[in-house]
Order: C-alpha cells, then structure tokens, then sequence
C-alpha cells in the first residue's frame, strides 16, 4: 500500500461520506471518540461533577439555566462552571455528570451539527438534533458504567411546530420529551418541585426566566452540590433563551436584577414568617 503523502490531507478527508461527523470520525480514527477510549481495571478516578440544570417553555421559545458549581465528592471543585451552551443557532444544551467528559461531548455534539448543516446545506430538525445526540450519549455507555456518566438536558426551537421543545435522556441514550419543564442533576428533585409551583402556561420570556433562577434558588438552598447566585463573588447561573430569534445568553446585569428581587422577596417572606412566629410564642406564655 502506498503511503500517502505527508503535506496531503488523508484520503478520508476526501472521501464523499455521511453527513456525521460522529461516523467520519469513527471512520478516520476512531481513538479520538470518548467512546472508544479504554479505561484501567478498578474504579474510575474523582472527578468533578457538575449540578445542576433546568428548563422552561414560554409563549414563543424556551429558556434553560445551569448553577455554576462543580464538586469532587463533598468539596467543591469550582465555583464558576459553565454548564449551559449553544447546541447550534436554534438550540442549547445543559450538562450533568462527569464534568470533563461531558465538556467534551458538548463540543462533539456541537461539531456535529455544524458537520451535518455544511455537508447537506440545511439544518438538522430538532427531532433529528436530539436523536444524534441520544446517539451520542449510548456510546458512553461503556464509561457510564464505570462510574463516569454524562446526562444532559437539550432544549431547543422547533422551526416548522414554532415552539420551544425539552428533551431528557438516561444514561443508555433513552430520549424522552418533557412537557413544560425539566430538570437534571443532583439538585432536580428541589428543582422540579420549585417549577411545578411556579411555571403556568402563557408565560412569557422574562417570567420563565425568573422562574428557572428560582429553580436554581430552590435546588441550592437543599443541595449542597448546587450552587445559588453568589452576590459576594458576583457569579450568577448561565439563563439563556432559545426562540425564533435564535439562542440568546441573558447578561449578567439582567440576572443580577432578576436574583436581587428575589432575593428581596425572599427575604420578606423570611421576616414576616419570624415575626409571626415569634408573636405566636408570646402568646402561648
């Protein structure tokens, strides 16, 4: 076999293929697939874990929001991870689990939505988004099962029903369309109580934001592996919208404000409910 000249790309780069970039990969060298790695006999190492994510329809689109905490056991690995990105223009995805290997499937997933959109000259439907990535997510199966799965929430605008849709998965790749709102991750029971009580149908976008970080609030004040706004640090959660107009991260300044009136609320209902309590005990001496 004749060896292929250094300075030249490898025949496969010019080989017409599929329109996934998960398959040309799989083709040309399989090794760089997370998949594919092998890890050493016994359990797998500590490795941060980041916690927690949530999302909500609105009128016209949907809004999905990550902590910023990740954790190694029962310390806190970092205080300012990102857990929510742009699939593409039209979507986003949330991760939790395995910090580091989901980190890496984000960039894949997104790398394999750009492959498919200049390979066919369109964009992927959002059915076919979520089940490339249900794909994706089988694959690290293997590293699941030894301790280092990866469980993302994926949300995005469906160009032909014009609306916003949420999705799920298990650690097999199971793909399950939520209605309303969902959530992941070591604090998404608090989470998902916090948004049965609080989203309600024809909110718009600014009431689903406020509703997401309340969430967040929600999961933190009863997980300690989520972390809430932190005012001192100035580190807010990741909320972005994702509608007709595309994927939009909300500013700092703007949650800023969103996480002071709730806080303010909060704090409200906090000395009312002491002050009436305490009133109660003088009553009963």
């Amino acid at each position: 076999m004749t060896a292929e000249h250094p300075a030249r790309l490898p025949s496969s780069f010019m080989t017409p293929g599929s329109s996934s970039f998960v398959e040309f990969l799989a083709a040309h060298d399989p090794s760089l697939l997370p998949s594919s790695r092998t890890l050493p006999s016994g359990t797998a190492p500590p490795a941060p874990h980041g916690t927690t994510i949530v999302a909500a329809s609105f009128e016209g689109g949907v809004v999905m929001a990550g902590d910023r905490r990740a954790t190694a056991g029962s310390m806190i690995a970092h205080r300012e991870i990102e857990k929510v990105f742009p699939a593409d223009e039209y979507s986003a995805v949330g991760i939790a689990g395995t910090a580091g290997l989901a980190l890496e499937l984000v960039r894949l997933f997104q790398l394999e939505l750009e492959h498919y959109e200049k390979i066919e000259g369109t964009l992927l439907s959002l059915d076919g988004k979520a089940n490339r990535l249900s794909t994706m997510i089988r694959g690290n199966l293997g590293l699941a099962m030894q301790g280092l799965a990866v469980v993302p929430l994926f949300a995005g605008f469906d160009l032909v029903a014009r609306r916003g849709r949420i999705f799920s998965y298990d650690v097999t790749g199971g793909r399950y369309e939520e209605l309303d709102h969902h959530s992941v991750g070591s604090g998404s029971v608090f989470a998902r109580g916090a948004l049965k009580k609080l989203w309600r149908p024809g909110l718009d976008a600014q009431g689903a934001v406020r509703v997401v970080v309340e969430a967040l609030f929600d999961a933190a004040d009863d997980d300690s592996a989520t972390g809430g706004p932190d005012a001192v640090r100035q580190i807010w959660p990741v909320v972005a919208t994702v509608s007709e107009a595309g994927y939009l991260r909300l500013a700092d300044d703007e949650l800023e404000s969103v996480v002071d009136d709730i806080s303010l609320e909060r704090t409200r209902q906090a000395r009312s409910s002491r002050t009436r309590h305490g009133s109660l005990g003088g009553d009963l001496r």
